[in-house]
């Protein structure tokens, strides 16, 4: 969640994480494209439209969608932790821009971080929980 500026380009830059998925995303004044680990974001996230209205859900909330280019490095996981992690990334970045839009992007739930993760496996069990079927003889 730091600011750079590099000759008068101010970037945002903000870190989500979400299951074993981490998202690096910078913010930069631009025309409101998203570009993941070097690909558009629409074809990264295969076009699904649950993918992209999730990343794009904090800019949607402040009516900021067409003034500020993404730019993800998203690793681990699938796509859907990476688009978790993503929208993440972007509000902790836009609480960096202006610090009074924490309360609206809290109130929509787009600061908290989902800490579910899969729970290991036990020795003895199946899975994590499911027990062998118990034979009495």
């Amino acid at each position: 969640m730091t600011t750079k500026a590099d000759n008068t380009k101010v970037t945002y830059t903000g870190t989500g994480r979400r299951k074993s998925s981490i998202a690096r995303v910078r913010l930069i004044p631009g025309s409101g494209k998203m570009i993941i680990n070097g690909l558009a974001g629409e074809l990264y996230l295969q076009f699904s439209p649950n993918y992209i209205r999730i990343t794009h859900g904090p800019l949607n909330t402040l009516g900021l969608s067409t003034e500020y280019d993404i730019l993800v490095n998203a690793q681990g996981g699938g796509l859907t932790g990476q688009a978790d992690a993503i929208r993440l990334g972007v509000a902790r970045a836009l609480c960096c821009i202006n610090p009074e839009n924490r309360a609206a992007l809290k109130a929509e739930g787009h600061l908290t971080r989902d800490a579910r993760v899969k729970e290991r496996k036990k020795y003895g069990l199946r899975k994590a929980r499911k027990a062998p079927q118990f034979s009495k003889r």
